[in-house]
């Protein structure tokens, strides 16, 4: 298609305006942009007119596909309502309805075991199990849900007369979002060193990254070694620590790192051991992402305060949640002049039209029976990651659910990884933006998060351009 005046000049303003987030903007400026114009299904087009596979759900957020009927139906129903109103003393019907929604399918997903803290130290702490989640504090994004799980956890045991738990523990490769609080508790050097003077003082415990093990071992004879670094932490520092965060089974902007059997259950479990309340940010892995409703389902394992956000409305607009105990919440109860109230909120909080879009995204689940529907679109992509793994410069390529991570190496006997100037992430998601997929690497390492609702043919093609994309830019 000719390059009309338009989109020449699209494309310029971008150039001249739009300072894009976790971009080198010198190269942007010197590169050839990719501008959307629309979607469709598990597609989106350029202004030029030519479609693409959406091979990472526009960052992970679409679940259902681009231009879902149903969603699109409930906003519109929506604004002939009301597109917005505050939630600082005042209550709106979609928010309401939504957190009544989301307890009851956070009740449906519990599990029969229940991992809580046990109250057995010298500060009692909270017991729960899925059932007792059950107060919804509503945010903008995935950064800010971290934000007010940080916040509450401190205020918490503030409230309950401990000092000095003043600390977090987090994993190393972690990633929680990109305000200050969630920052603190990142593990990603790349993002977060630059910042670290502005940052809290927070404990880092070993990331589960298995094939790169920061201790030197081999899973499974490692016998969960880094399972013991972090309860060396919480046995020498669990009166300063607050909380411990974790993305439940999937480090997700770390490198789709996927953390082995057992693992999760073990860190609850210290976190019951020591008294420490945990939290679980699915902000990446929720809504069935990791092929459940909650990642942390997997393995019946309790946080006692949960983040979500990202497909919470199929991608259609800014929400974010943050779930609390009913001890948790008990906390924050006083009188006016006890000053307990939780000092945080946000304009949009409780947004009508992103709260209509969240509980439509809610019903399409169980319309379209999306768990029982997933199974074999799994089995797909690991038959194909499989394929991948033994291509000469794929170290490692691992999955839950639909969330996979194809790792390029340089050497794959040594696991050399190629140099970061090199940039062969990038490449290879050029050969693949060629050829109809869009994908976004994390340095080295692929990333695969199709929508949900992709098709069986439409997964296979998706893997197919990225693995000749793979042989293409590695020969």
């Amino acid at each position: 298609m000719d390059i009309t005046e338009e989109t020449r000049q699209l494309e310029a303003a971008d150039k001249k305006y739009i300072w894009h987030p976790f971009t080198q903007m010198r190269d942007w400026e010197k590169e050839p942009l990719i501008v959307i114009a629309e979607g469709r299904d598990c597609f989106i087009k350029d202004i030029h007119g030519k479609w693409y596979l959406d091979g990472v759900s526009s960052l992970w957020v679409n679940i259902h596909g681009h231009r879902k009927k149903e969603l699109d139906d409930a906003i519109k129903e929506q604004i002939d309502n009301i597109s917005h109103s505050a939630l600082l003393g005042l209550s709106n019907v979609a928010a309401i309805k939504l957190a009544e929604r989301l307890i009851r399918t956070i009740r449906d997903s519990e599990p029969e075991k229940k991992y809580a803290m046990t109250g057995q130290q010298e500060e009692s702490g909270p017991s729960s199990s899925l059932s007792s989640l059950c107060k919804v504090f509503y945010s903008d994004n995935g950064s800010t849900a971290v934000e007010v799980a940080l916040k509450m956890a401190f205020q918490y045991w503030k409230h309950k007369g401990v000092d000095g738990r003043h600390c977090f523990l987090s994993i190393n490769n972690a990633y929680h979002g990109d305000t200050l609080g969630a920052v603190s508790v990142g593990g990603v050097d790349l993002f977060h060193k630059v910042f670290g003077p502005l940052l809290m003082k927070t404990f880092k415990a070993p990331s589960p990254y298995c094939y790169r093990c920061e201790l030197g071992m081999e899973y499974p004879a490692c016998g969960f070694t880094c399972t013991e670094k972090t309860e060396e932490i919480l046995k020498a520092h669990h009166n300063e620590i607050a909380a411990l965060i974790i993305e439940p089974l999937v480090q997700a902007a770390g490198g789709m790192i996927v953390s082995p059997p057992g693992y999760l259950k073990a860190v609850r479990d210290l976190c019951t051991k020591y008294n420490v309340l945990m939290i679980a940010d699915e902000v990446a892995t929720g809504f069935r992402r990791t092929g459940e409703m909650f990642a942390c389902r997997h393995e019946d394992v309790v946080p006692d305060i949960m983040c979500l956000s990202k497909g919470i409305t199929g991608g259609y607009l800014p929400l974010a949640v943050t779930l609390a105990t009913e001890e948790i919440y008990n906390e924050f109860l006083g009188e006016f002049s006890e000053l307990k109230t939780f000092f945080h909120g946000h304009s949009y909080t409780g947004n009508p039209l992103a709260c209509a879009a969240a509980i439509a995204c809610l019903d399409i689940f169980e319309r379209e029976e999306t768990l029982k529907n997933l199974q074999p679109k799994i089995k797909i992509l690991e038959d194909r990651l499989a394929e991948i793994s033994t291509l000469p410069h794929v170290g490692d390529a691992r999955n839950r659910g639909l969330m996979a991570g194809i790792e390029l190496v340089r050497d794959k006997t040594t696991k050399e990884p190629y140099a970061w100037e090199e940039k062969m992430g990038w490449q290879v998601a050029y050969h693949a933006r060629d050829n109809g997929l869009l994908i976004r690497p994390l340095g080295n390492v692929l990333v695969l998060i199709p929508p949900l609702s992709i098709s069986h043919d439409n997964l296979d093609r998706m893997l197919e351009i990225a693995r000749d994309a793979i042989i293409a830019a590695t020969s």
